[in-house]
C-alpha cells in the first residue's frame, strides 16, 4: 500500500510515542511496528511497552491537555506535557484515530491509524492544503524566535515554519528569550509560550517590550483559560493562539503582518 501523508507529522507522532514509552518503562521491552488493515483500508501503527500502565478510567484523559494518569511513580509525575495532545491532533489531521490499551503493572499499547489508497492526480489536487501553497511564496523570509519549555513543541514549531525562516532561534524559558532578544535586534516573529518555569511568557513579553516594539509576538498556550487572551495582549503580545495550533490559523496571521 502507498500511504501519502505528511512524513514530518508521522515522524513526530512515532517519535513522541516511543519517547513516552521509554519514559515510563524502567525494565522489560519496547516494541513498535505496523500492520495493514485491508478491511478498513488503513495502516495501523503501534508502540508497545512493559511499563507502569494506565488506569482504565484515565485512558482517554491522557490525550487531553496536560492531563495524565494518576500514578504514584515520582518520575511519571513530571508530566506528559503536550506530547500526547499534539500526537492526537496530528493523527486526526492526517485522517486517523489514536487510542491506548493498558493494564496497570503490565504495560501499554498505543495504537494509531492512517488511511491509505492510490490517489489520482485530480484527487491529489483536491487534498493538497491550498493554504500552504498560498503562503509558500508571498511571505518574506523571517527571523524567528520560538520560546517553549517543551522540547517537542519547539521541534514541531520549527518544522512547521522551516519554509519561512531565514533563521530560527530557540529558548526554553522567558529569561532566555529576553536575553536572545537583547542580542538579536532584528527578530521578526516571536512564538511565546505563556506558561514556563524560570520566567513565564507574560513577564518575558513585558521585558522585551521595554526595548523592542517591532517584533510580532504571538502568545501560545495549552491551557486557553478565560481571560488568557486579554492578559497576553495586555502584557504586550500582538496575537494569541491556543495549542494545538492549526497551521492555517498561524499562517493566516503571518500573512496579515508580513505579506509583501
Amino acid at each position: 500500500a502507498n500511504v501519502k501523508t505528511d512524513h514530518e507529522k508521522l515522524y513526530a507522532i512515532l517519535a513522541n510515542l516511543v519517547k513516552n514509552a521509554i519514559k515510563y518503562t524502567q525494565k522489560g521491552s519496547i516494541e513498535f511496528g505496523y500492520m495493514l488493515k485491508r478491511n478498513t483500508v488503513e495502516v495501523e501503527f503501534y508502540v508497545k511497552d512493559t511499563g507502569i500502565g494506565i488506569d482504565k478510567d484515565r485512558q482517554e484523559a491522557i490525550f487531553e491537555r496536560f492531563i495524565q494518569a494518576d500514578i504514584s511513580d515520582k518520575n511519571a509525575l513530571q508530566g506528559a506535557g503536550l506530547g500526547l495532545t499534539i500526537s492526537k491532533a496530528y493523527v486526526e489531521m492526517l485522517g486517523g484515530k489514536i487510542w491506548v490499551e493498558s493494564e496497570i503493572g503490565k504495560g501499554s499499547i498505543f495504537y494509531f491509524t492512517l488511511p491509505y489508497k492510490v490517489e489520482t492526480k485530480v484527487e491529489r489536487e483536491s487534498i493538497i492544503d491550498n493554504v500552504d501553497i498560498e503562503f509558500e511564496s508571498p511571505l518574506k523570509k523571517l527571523k524567528i524566535l520560538i520560546v517553549d519549555d517543551e522540547e517537542l513543541a519547539r521541534y514541531l514549531f520549527g518544522e512547521m515554519l522551516e519554509n519561512l525562516d531565514k533563521e530560527i532561534l530557540y529558548a526554553e524559558n522567558g529569561l532566555e528569550a529576553v536575553e536572545i532578544c537583547r542580542n538579536n535586534h532584528h527578530i521578526d516573529l516571536i512564538l511565546m509560550d505563556m506558561r514556563m518555569p524560570v520566567m513565564d511568557g507574560y513577564e518575558a513579553t513585558r521585558q522585551i517590550r521595554q526595548f523592542n516594539n517591532k517584533s510580532l509576538i504571538i502568545a501560545q498556550t495549552a491551557f486557553a483559560l478565560e481571560g488568557d487572551r486579554e492578559k497576553a495582549i495586555e502584557a504586550g503580545c500582538n496575537e494569541y493562539l491556543s495549542k494545538p495550533i492549526a497551521r492555517n490559523k498561524l499562517f493566516s496571521l503571518l500573512k496579515e503582518y508580513f505579506d509583501n
